[in-house]
């Protein structure tokens, strides 16, 4: 702590509850971090992040496309309950979230960045939202798997991986510049002002998600020639139907790419995980700087994971293990010793851990699929089993996943089911759905599956929802468009120096740590 630093504003709450800082990544898979045994990504800031904290080591996201990862892990609900089919389903006013939770628990709530809410409210229980988001709030990246054939014009194809490699500047720097910003200035705001509640603040960025292309900055940090290149080859005729599909839906099939460009897009993403890594950092020593760091729990994770050419796919949309598995790493110092947790868990769990966190409970009658993660980050164990659900573009019917112990079983009534065993098969090689010696297995998930889920009614409330929303944005393009994108106010008037302050007292005030004295 820097002297003079008393622990004013959001540091002073005398209950002993902590801060919260959750900085969120965009696509990000587990396997390109170092804290999961990558050879490759420079993540110093990360590292020792999970060197002082609980690392998840199976920790996945519900369904790996940001909008409907984003709805599980603020609402602790999985989609099908809320109607987070897609990128374009709106997130319901009247569903509470965690921002909602920690709120009513006396927290100061705050977002940077990127959430996905589409709808018109854009706020979803933050208190504070300091950035607009940088895709749509509206209904018009609507899937429709009554055609699935058109390919939709504003999904991914494969310009990503063709044109990858260096920059001086994107679309997506400038986003991630602004939130971090943003959110750096608003710690020094809590930091600084008279407020004694906690905070739970979510930093949200969208590197290292595609268009893969980086600054030399972050790109000569790294051989060009020492990038790998993806473990598992699979040809098209060897693969599985939904693997096909996303091969279609991406334009795989139709633009395909060279060595030097998958290298190249590889490499990019790798020198945007420095990026983030280097945000994580800065955001870090913003904490430190302002005597928080003591009592603030840094969450560290990511919305999804990027498929990178394994298994001859790019991009998400899948539950192979480098699209769903994602990272967890919480860092607490002094209330949670550093361990790595080998259980399944997932965004879902998010909510009630969080909770927990700020002392609160959820109150009767009201939904959440997760559990508590305490049990885990206290020592005492918990639960293992994860369960995933993909209702978007690049499908034509419920996919859902079920992981517990070494297992991962996948089933789609449109497709043959998958079962992998990732203690002996890490990289997803060997489906063994159809093995003899693994037919009770298979029975008994397919049981769990018919028990937990109707996916008849599932795949009838997706199609209607697809109608509602496509009907609604073509009336909405007509005559005078009304936005729903978050709009951010600055009141300049309450900016710096103006003549209705006090010098003096403003300089006092804005000044930290404040003069010895004051």
């Amino acid at each position: 702590m820097m002297p003079g630093v008393d622990g004013n504003g959001a540091d002073k709450a005398a209950d002993g509850r902590p801060n919260i800082l959750i900085v969120m990544a965009d696509q990000l898979g587990a396997r390109a971090l170092p804290a999961y045994g990558n050879q490759v990504a420079l993540t110093p800031n990360i590292d020792a992040l999970a060197a002082g904290g609980v690392v998840f080591d199976n920790a996945y996201c519900n369904s790996p496309l940001c909008g409907p990862s984003r709805y599980v892990f603020m609402s602790g609900q999985l989609p099908s309950a809320i109607g987070a089919f897609d990128n374009a389903a709106e997130f319901p006013a009247m569903l509470p979230s965690f921002a909602h939770h920690m709120r009513a628990a006396g927290y100061r709530t705050i977002l940077s960045g990127k959430m996905h809410f589409c709808g018109p409210d854009q706020m979803h229980g933050f208190e504070e939202r300091l950035t607009t988001d940088i895709y749509p709030a509206d209904f018009g990246w609507t899937p429709d798997w009554t055609d699935f054939a058109t390919r939709p014009s504003w999904y991914h194809d494969m310009s990503s991986v063709r044109e990858a490699g260096l920059c001086v500047r994107t679309n997506q720097m400038d986003y991630d510049d602004e939130v971090v910003f943003a959110a750096r200035q608003k710690l020094f705001d809590l930091a600084r002002d008279d407020d004694g509640r906690p905070f739970c603040m979510v930093v949200s960025l969208t590197h290292p998600h595609d268009p893969f292309a980086m600054t030399e900055e972050y790109w000569n940090l790294y051989d060009h020639d020492a990038i790998d290149m993806p473990r598992v080859r699979t040809a098209p005729a060897s693969m599985d139907p939904h693997s096909l599909r996303l091969r279609h839906v991406s334009n795989m099939d139709n633009e395909p790419v060279t060595e030097a460009q998958v290298r190249n897009a590889r490499h990019a993403y790798y020198a945007a995980i420095s990026f983030v890594d280097r945000q994580l950092g800065r955001l870090r020593e913003t904490v430190e700087a302002c005597g928080l760091a003591a009592r603030t729990v840094t969450v560290m994770t990511a919305d999804h994971g990027e498929l990178l050419g394994e298994h001859g796919l790019w991009y998400k949309m899948s539950f192979f293990e480098d699209a769903c598995r994602i990272p967890l790493i919480v860092h607490a110092p002094g209330r949670f010793a550093p361990a790595r947790v080998g259980a399944a868990v997932s965004s879902v769990d998010m909510l009630p851990t969080l909770v927990g966190l700020g002392g609160g409970r959820i109150p009767a009658g009201l939904a959440c699929d997760g559990t508590s993660l305490l049990g885990h980050l206290e020592g005492r164990g918990g639960h293992d089993g994860a369960f995933g659900e993909y209702l978007a573009e690049g499908a034509i019917a419920p996919i859902v996943m079920i992981r517990r112990g070494r297992h991962k079983f996948i089933h789609c009534p449109a497709d043959p089911d998958q079962l992998f065993d990732l203690e002996a098969d890490p990289d997803e090689r060997a489906n063994l759905a159809a093995a003899p010696e693994h037919a009770a297995l298979v029975a008994a998930f397919r049981a769990e599956v018919a028990a937990r889920w109707d996916l008849d009614a599932v795949h009838r409330a997706v199609l209607a929802s697809q109608a509602r929303r496509r009907f609604i944005d073509a009336a909405l393009r007509q005559g005078r468009r009304k936005s729903w994108d978050f709009q951010p106010f600055v009141d300049a008037s309450e900016q710096y120096m103006r003549n209705h302050m006090r010098l003096g007292d403003l300089e006092k005030r804005a000044r930290f740590p404040r003069p010895a004295g004051d």
